[in-house]
């Protein structure tokens, strides 16, 4: 492991997405890629309307441009951003319906589901056709377990929920990028102890992370839209595919976890209850949102529950 090597792809990362950053927000403003409010969000949102979107750009190339200056290995280091991008696209593809073709609602959600579904499946290929090991490790207990074909069933099914998972968490200023560069910071640590060889696409993707975070975070000046926020799925359920930690992503992932649930259990408790509402509003930072917090709140106390959990993947690891 070259440290020296994971940190310049880390500050490589970080000053790429900041120059991109300068450079590219006002080229969105003049497009007029300005992002649509719904009228059934929470109405202190809609001052953003506006905003420039699409921003996952920024740090989807500052990723890709420190993997070539830092790159040098074969093989599963570049499926890593192959996957990143895949899943980027078909954000890009929803993104660009809304705003350049003016409707609103994006992607029918059958046609994005089956876009992810493609991508998932396309990790799980490469997967099989790279010998990749079927196991998952039970932690804790020690346990192993061999799920053969099983385990592309998780990769795809995992791929998608998590990718849907970073698409819920991208509703506040900062959050969703946020909360998924303490995750990445995490995957540098754990793919050194466990010598994956993922930590410079790692570092890369975290420094993109944190120069995207400066135009990003409250008040935001640009937003990711589904093309960072999906992409954010592609990543970090490659890498945890990759690094054989599948199932750790429901500790260190408790975020992305917890924001699906609470939009399974909002539209079915509305269902079975004829109209009552489980949440004042799902995904569930909304919630909290219209329970008075303010939205850097929000984002402070998520974070701070990821770094917790990450800190705590770290032990088990350990």
């Amino acid at each position: 492991m070259n440290i020296a090597q994971i940190a310049l792809a880390g500050l490589s990362g970080f000053g790429i997405a900041l120059v991109l950053g300068y450079a590219g927000i006002p080229l969105l403003h003049k497009l007029k890629f300005g992002q649509y409010i719904r009228e059934e969000g929470p109405e202190a949102h809609q001052k953003k309307k506006g905003t420039p979107t699409m921003g996952g750009v920024i740090f989807l190339l500052g990723f890709l441009a420190s993997c070539l200056l830092f790159g040098k290995e074969p093989g599963k280091y570049w499926i890593v951003p192959v996957m990143t991008f895949a899943f980027g696209l078909v954000g890009a593809a929803d993104d660009f319906i809304k705003i350049v073709l003016k409707h609103n609602e994006g992607l029918k959600p059958g046609q994005k589901f089956l876009l992810q579904f493609l991508c998932s499946l396309g990790l799980a290929i490469y997967l099989y056709l790279t010998g990749h090991a079927t196991t998952v490790t039970l932690y804790i207990t020690g346990v192993t377990l061999d799920l053969k074909w099983g385990y592309y069933v998780l990769v795809v099914v995992g791929m998608m929920a998590l990718d849907n998972g970073t698409n819920f968490t991208d509703g506040l200023d900062g959050l969703s990028t946020t909360v998924t560069m303490i995750i990445t910071v995490f995957l540098v640590l754990a793919s050194a102890m466990l010598g994956s060889g993922l930590e410079i696409p790692a570092a890369a993707f975290a420094g993109a992370l944190m120069g995207f975070l400066f135009f990003n975070a409250y008040p935001a000046r640009v937003f990711m839209g589904d093309t960072g926020s999906l992409a954010l799925g592609g990543f970090v359920g490659t890498m945890t595919f990759l690094m054989d930690i599948p199932l750790l992503i429901l500790l260190f992932g408790i975020i992305y976890v917890v924001e699906v649930l609470s939009v399974i259990l909002q539209v079915g408790y509305f269902k079975l209850t004829h109209g009552k509402r489980l949440f004042k509003m799902a995904p569930i930072h909304h919630h909290f949102e219209l329970k008075g917090w303010h939205e850097t709140r929000v984002v402070a106390i998520f974070s701070i529950v990821t770094a917790l959990m990450c800190i705590l993947c770290l032990a088990i690891l350990a």
